[in-house]
């Protein structure tokens, strides 16, 4: 079985369109007249991304949830979504709650397809938006001398899954950070969300943009100080991690956690330690 960046790397020897931006964003983007279109699917599995007994009110939350915060790294404004259901599972609370989320996010469902499933379930879901700037962020342009910001607190969701009380939500039902995103979109240099892992999602936008980042831990907010390290490897937190020019203070609330360096012979520093490569830094399928 191949590994994840081995998978994505035999994509990228397949015809690709200009919008996917060499499979190195999350998003695909289709200019349509003065707008353009952006496009995010995301897979949730049983057993994988949620427990066999989840509410599946909170499944279809998160689903939709996931997707709208890649869209929010683009500064997106959800415009609708396509659904991938596995029928068999608790169906009714599956609708509950999502029809809670399109509520809460004013997002439409524009189709899709079901399948009757005999094993673990798996739901997939299209989110599509519209971009609300002429600037559309991605992973690729971190510059020399940038600040590294990140909005939020880092680890609720790992914490919610240990059973927390006061970080059940944080796990079950994020919240992508749309308004964020938009405000953001005009200024940024580079912005990813954060969905495998601070320190993941940080070496690879360090590897997308071709410098180096290096990171304070302690100035990283975290939901538990005693287990920063586990914070900011965990994930599922769905926050925005971005670059500004220094000196520049970003239109949102986010706490300045590093800068950019010129590429050294690693892609990332925490605390002036180099990280050659990726393992053990966040989640990776494979």
């Amino acid at each position: 079985m191949m590994t994840e960046s081995e998978f994505l790397a035999a994509l990228r020897t397949l015809p690709l369109h200009n919008g996917a931006r060499g499979l190195n964003d999350d998003c695909a983007l289709i200019k349509v007249g003065e707008e353009t279109l952006i496009f995010n699917h995301e897979v949730m599995a049983e057993g994988t991304h949620f427990r066999p007994e989840a509410d599946l009110a909170d499944v279809a939350w998160k689903l939709v949830a996931i997707n709208l915060s890649d869209l929010a790294s683009k500064g997106a404004e959800p415009i609708g979504i396509l659904l991938g259901h596995s029928l068999g599972g608790n169906d009714q609370r599956f609708i509950d709650g999502l029809r809670e989320v399109l509520n809460a996010y004013n997002v439409p469902l524009m189709g899709g397809d079901t399948v009757a499933a005999t094993g673990a379930s798996t739901y997939s879901l299209t989110a599509i938006g519209r971009a609300t700037s002429h600037s559309i962020p991605s992973r690729t342009e971190a510059k020399l001398g940038d600040s590294v910001f990140v909005t939020g607190t880092l680890g609720e969701a790992m914490l919610g899954f240990e059973g927390f009380e006061a970080h059940l939500r944080a796990f079950n039902r994020p919240t992508p950070r749309l308004e964020e995103g938009a405000a953001l979109a005009p200024v940024v240099g580079a912005m990813m969300d954060v969905s495998d892992g601070l320190l993941l999602d940080a070496f690879r936008m360090a590897e997308a943009s071709n410098v180096s980042i290096a990171l304070e831990t302690a100035a990283i907010p975290v939901a538990d100080p005693e287990r920063r390290d586990e914070c900011i490897r965990w994930g599922d937190d769905y926050e925005l991690l971005f670059t500004l020019p220094q000196g520049t203070k970003p239109p949102v609330q986010a706490a300045l956690i590093g800068t950019i360096e010129p590429r050294g012979f690693v892609p990332m520093f925490v605390d002036s330690a180099p990280v050659t490569n990726p393992e053990g830094l966040g989640y990776q399928h494979g």
